[in-house]
């Protein structure tokens, strides 16, 4: 995932504003003191580097930025780790103190590692930078607390996009240019793709909470929710949740389109799409990065389509990541995160000579670049950023056109604000049954889902 956490409010703020432009784990006291900062200023932070399983590529390409950095930061030594948030590993790594000083999470989880005290505040470092005037207030507050204090940077801003294998669609006799616009498109086009070539035409993911976070999505294209705005009650027993979910049996069951059953999380549903083994799938619109760099994706054969939308209340899920430093981190280390995260993430997105730079860079290692982003800022400097960028530009921008000239015109909404991942894994349950069980009950199953989710929401 690139896939989130959030107060109510923030949660409802960030679904307007990106409409019209465009875990419970032993606590840690903020300011910790069992780390010293050493005291000639030199200063030594470990940070998100590479996803497990990257290309050797976008290893060399990380170091090389990390050594930019310290090259203009002489006194910060950037200790870079393998690693990725998962749902199901993440609160064991924040209890045993092994994750790095600087971390991405979900906007989703920011909340909760506010309220026990287990990110910093860096409200300080973070209005001291030239941009700070400039953010997105929606985007923004997906990384403040109640009261106005800032936790982390907002990065990686995300519309969930319909991802298409364009061999498999021609083999299919379909349109390579035009991917499927409604549900029901969708399932003929799936049907096409497994009667022709023998592979699934869509796949969904469903261990890891990832079941949960794509019913969620395909939830919303119909217009319904999983949560009450409030977070209070809990409504996944909704007609469209029934709707999405008698469709994926059908598809499984009567069509064999969607596989055999096989359980894929975000990592395994990316390698079996790019080897060819999935026609369609829905995920962040931006996961055609980790496609080449985890899974060397033929760019020939991808494409990146809107996400069908029903009528009503329907929308696109919106999420995003908090880079946030760790409250086991000094004041010197806070500081030095806060600039890397600034350096790697954000400067690029508003100065020129930073985003042309980072993109040389990128391309000269191989690495895409020109991959769709939503605008932490606004439009316009999302637009000024595409265009100092495009020189650099590598992937194939013309198959993500559908996406590209279509979201603007989605209904953006945030994800659930209350118990998010204890949520999305209920639901994994909910997607595996049906997946799984030629007799699954729909509705009894909703029902007992709905029943336990509330439990969770009324703690």
């Amino acid at each position: 995932m690139s896939s989130r956490r959030r107060t109510t409010a923030s949660a409802s703020a960030l679904a307007g504003v990106l409409a019209v432009s465009l875990l419970a784990a032993c606590g840690s006291s903020a300011g910790n003191d069992e780390a010293k900062d050493s005291k000639d200023g030199k200063v030594t932070i470990s940070v998100e580097g590479w996803r497990p399983g990257s290309e050797q590529a976008t290893i060399d390409t990380f170091k090389a930025q990390a050594a930019e950095f310290t090259k203009a930061n002489p006194n910060i030594t950037i200790d870079p780790k393998e690693w990725e948030w998962k749902g199901e590993t993440f609160a064991a790594q924040l209890a045993g103190g092994t994750l790095p000083t600087t971390f991405r999470v979900p906007f989703t989880d920011g909340r909760g590692l506010i309220e026990r005290g287990q990110i910093l505040d860096v409200s300080k470092q973070v209005k001291a930078l030239p941009y700070a005037s400039k953010f997105n207030p929606s985007v923004l507050a997906a990384v403040q607390s109640p009261d106005g204090k800032i936790y982390g940077l907002p990065t990686g801003v995300y519309g969930m996009g319909l991802h298409y294998n364009r061999d498999l669609f021609k083999a299919a006799g379909l349109d390579p240019d035009k991917p499927p616009t409604t549900w029901d498109d969708l399932r003929a086009d799936a049907k096409a793709i497994h009667d022709k070539t023998g592979q699934p035409g869509f796949v969904t993911m469903s261990k890891g909470n990832t079941g949960g976070w794509d019913l969620t999505t395909f939830t919303y294209t119909l217009g319904g929710r999983m949560e009450s705005e409030d977070g209070k009650t809990a409504t996944i027993n909704n007609d469209a949740t029934k709707q999405v979910l008698n469709t994926l049996k059908a598809m499984r069951w009567e069509d064999n389109s969607v596989g055999s059953g096989a359980l894929l999380d975000w990592g395994g549903i990316n390698q079996a799409f790019a080897a060819g083994k999935a026609g369609m799938y829905i995920s962040g619109s931006d996961v055609y990065n980790a496609l080449v760099q985890q899974n060397k994706v033929k760019a020939d054969s991808y494409g990146l389509g809107l996400v069908p939308l029903g009528s009503g209340d329907a929308g696109v899920l919106g999420g995003g990541s908090i880079a946030a430093v760790s409250a086991k981190a000094t004041p010197a280390q806070a500081d030095a995160a806060v600039k890397w995260n600034d350096w790697y993430y954000m400067r690029k997105l508003s100065e020129q000579s930073a985003a042309e730079a980072d993109a040389k860079t990128l391309n000269e290692g191989k690495q895409p670049v020109g991959t769709p982003q939503l605008p932490v800022f606004d439009a316009a400097t999302l637009t000024s950023y595409n265009g100092w960028i495009k020189p650099y530009v590598n992937v194939p921008i013309d198959q993500m056109a559908n996406f590209t000239n279509g979201i603007n015109s989605q209904k953006f909404l945030a994800e659930p604000v209350s118990h998010t991942q204890e949520v999305y894994a209920l639901l994994d349950t909910v997607v595996q049954k049906v997946l799984t069980d030629k007799n699954a009950d729909v509705d009894q199953v909703l029902d007992k889902a709905n029943t336990q989710a509330q439990a969770l929401l009324s703690k």
